[in-house]
């Protein structure tokens, strides 16, 4: 695994220990680490700060995104799939699909480049997460 995923998987293990929702979100460009973000819904409060959106605020103004990869521990919901395509990323790696499809044909719809790893890490920290906070996930993915 590389080090960007492993840095989207340990943002995702902090904003768990902060009590919301483990998904974990960084943004490269040329190689460097320029943001990174966790889910923060609940322990702001706002029901936007997925963990895309929390990394994307982080990296901040940066003129052009042309070049940057988007990592994230899950797969994109429509809402940072949106961020994505506005902000013209194109290309985004994700940890899992397996316990939330996400957006992905949306992306790839407006041409960008994504790709799903299949982390067992990622499913199981999520299928945990899942299974002991049914409410709260339902909540976070509007059913």
């Amino acid at each position: 695994m590389d080090e960007f995923m492993q840095a989207a998987i340990q943002e995702a293990q902090q904003g768990r220990q902060e009590g919301g929702i483990p998904i974990g979100s960084v943004l490269v460009k040329d190689g460097q680490m320029i943001g990174k973000g966790h889910n923060k819904r609940v322990q702001d409060g706002d029901p936007v700060t997925h963990a895309e959106i929390d990394c994307l605020r982080n990296a901040g103004r940066i003129g052009s995104y042309r070049g940057t990869t988007l990592y994230s521990t899950l797969m994109p919901c429509y809402l940072c799939a949106g961020a994505v395509v506005q902000f013209g990323i194109k290309k985004v790696i994700a940890g899992e699909s397996r316990t939330f499809p996400g957006a992905k044909e949306f992306m790839v719809s407006h041409g960008v480049e994504v790709i799903d790893l299949n982390l067992d890490e990622c499913e199981q920290m999520m299928n945990d997460f899942i299974t002991n906070n049914p409410e709260l996930w339902n909540e976070d993915i509007g059913k």
